[in-house]
């Protein structure tokens, strides 16, 4: 369903150093995640021209950040009138019903329809996939899509549990173990960076 082009790759397999395992590591850092959101926006340009027929939907919560700022940019360059919307997906994974905790949804902010779009999924790190599968469901409250694509900053490519691959992708991320990819924006954090942990709790 999903495919595009050119990125870069980092690998990070089960036989390096105990070092590199056992320390968080910065992967990309401004200017550099800076440039990679340049490249993504002038590709979406490529493929979809002045937007008339396209719409930009952020994944909540942590997706919307990278949408934001896909956003943002493609403003400055002039698309001001593209359609922009933000969607929550919380009771659409199919592992909703097994949480121990009280699952609180996030806002939804989807003022138009997407009927015969092009609809541009925007989330920051691509894992199982299953996040993206439930945004499939989701949307059709929102009407039929022409077609979807998927654009992320990190592809974890080796963690996948449903066959969806990105359209557009900042970074390619190889792990094969219990690393936890970890995406810090200036809005938030006060800083752009993406780090490699051994695991979520480092």
């Amino acid at each position: 369903m999903f495919k595009y082009c050119r990125t870069e790759t980092l690998e990070h397999s089960n036989t390096q150093t105990l070092e590199h395992k056992t320390m968080n590591r910065t992967i990309l850092e401004s200017p550099r995640l800076g440039l990679t959101i340049e490249r993504i926006c002038q590709q979406l340009i490529e493929n979809h021209g002045d937007f008339s027929e396209s719409c930009l939907v952020g994944i909540q919560p942590r997706g919307i950040y990278f949408s934001d700022r896909i956003h943002q940019r493609l403003v400055e360059l002039g698309f001001v009138d593209l359609k922009y919307g933000k969607l929550d997906v919380t009771f659409h994974r199919d592992d909703f019903r097994r949480r121990d905790t009280i699952l609180v949804p996030h806002p939804i902010e989807m003022p138009f329809t997407v009927e015969r779009k092009k609809v541009i999924f925007l989330d920051d790190v691509l894992y199982s996939g299953r996040t993206i599968n439930a945004a499939l469901n989701a949307i059709q409250h929102y009407g039929r899509p022409e077609k979807v694509e998927l654009a992320v900053l990190i592809n974890r490519r080796f963690n996948r549990d449903v066959p969806i691959d990105p359209d557009y992708v900042g970074l390619d991320v190889d792990t094969l173990d219990d690393a936890y990819v970890k995406v810090e924006w200036q809005a938030v954090h006060g800083e752009d960076k993406v780090v490699l942990m051994p695991n979520k709790n480092s």
